[in-house]
């Protein structure tokens, strides 16, 4: 069967212009291509969700996407996540859909999902409907640490020096967990944020390290409202962003008890909500 994985980068020729002079070389751009999400329980099969991605931990972004969506609570539900190889696919789509097999012979019911997800890779459906589902599933996020300022200001240089398709593509969007007292424990890109969000959320599902109740997260753009409320179905206590947040994100981090800090650059950071988390020295005289 043809159709190779496809690469998270590829190549392409530019031309560089500078004042009057032109300079023609290659560059990399970051891949983007769909990839579909299909549930499979016993002989049923169905297409959740098909969003503009990277190439590159595609099982983590399903299993991150089913998890923040409330389709699955536990990995144990999860019998196995594979490519499809149905022989009527054409072979070059082979690695982009995505066969998530469920420990069950029936779909389970799929109420949020009746608007039969299409996400882009700028942001995914939302709204304030999705707040108050946050409680009805019954999400809770912890007392979490109390975290140093320091400790804040130097998360944005530990992400920069992770990305490495960012350094090579400039084009990419990163989600990093970090332990409470600053050690990165895992990160993930994707031209989209909510991806790169997901692929991260998925990485912690599948190693079993839910709910995430003592880690931060950092994310390179800004807070949106989808992704403190992945942020949340996770449990995690402190989102920062080296951007803005907006409304609807500070009213969700408010309503759940996180710490949600933007615009964290160099030696400064604002917080939104839950400042108690952060241990800001007293000013002087």
């Amino acid at each position: 069967m043809g159709g190779g994985r496809p690469a998270s980068k590829v190549r392409t020729q530019v031309r560089v212009v500078r004042g009057d002079r032109v300079e023609v070389r290659g560059d990399l751009l970051a891949t983007e291509e769909p990839m579909e999400i299909r549930l499979v329980a016993g002989s049923h099969r169905k297409t959740v969700a098909v969003t503009m991605r990277t190439p590159g931990h595609d099982f983590e972004l399903a299993a991150g996407f089913l998890f923040t969506e409330g389709i699955v609570t536990h990995r144990e539900e999860i019998a196995r996540i594979s490519y499809c190889v149905d022989p009527d696919l054409d072979p070059e789509q082979r690695y982009n859909v995505v066969n998530v097999e469920l420990r069950t012979d029936a779909l389970p019911e799929l109420p949020s999902l009746e608007r039969h997800f299409y996400t882009t890779s700028a942001c995914g459906v939302c709204g304030k409907a999705s707040l108050e589902a946050l409680r009805l599933r019954g999400c809770q996020v912890g007392p979490g640490p109390a975290v140093e300022a320091a400790v804040l200001r130097g998360l944005p240089e530990q992400l920069r020096a992770a990305q490495s398709l960012f350094a090579l593509t400039g084009g990419l969007h990163a989600a990093a967990l970090f332990e409470g007292g600053g050690r990165l424990l895992a990160l993930r890109e994707d031209v989209g944020r909510h991806n790169a969000m997901d692929k991260l959320l998925g990485w912690a599902f599948l190693e079993g390290k839910l709910p995430l109740g003592e880690h931060i997260v950092l994310v390179s753009g800004r807070a949106s409202f989808e992704l403190v409320q992945k942020a949340v179905v996770a449990g995690i206590p402190i989102f920062c962003a080296v951007s803005a947040p907006s409304s609807l994100a500070a009213e969700v981090a408010r309503a759940f008890g996180v710490t949600l800090v933007g615009f964290l650059r160099e030696d400064r950071f604002n917080v939104y909500s839950g400042a108690e988390r952060v241990r800001i020295p007293a000013p002087l005289g």
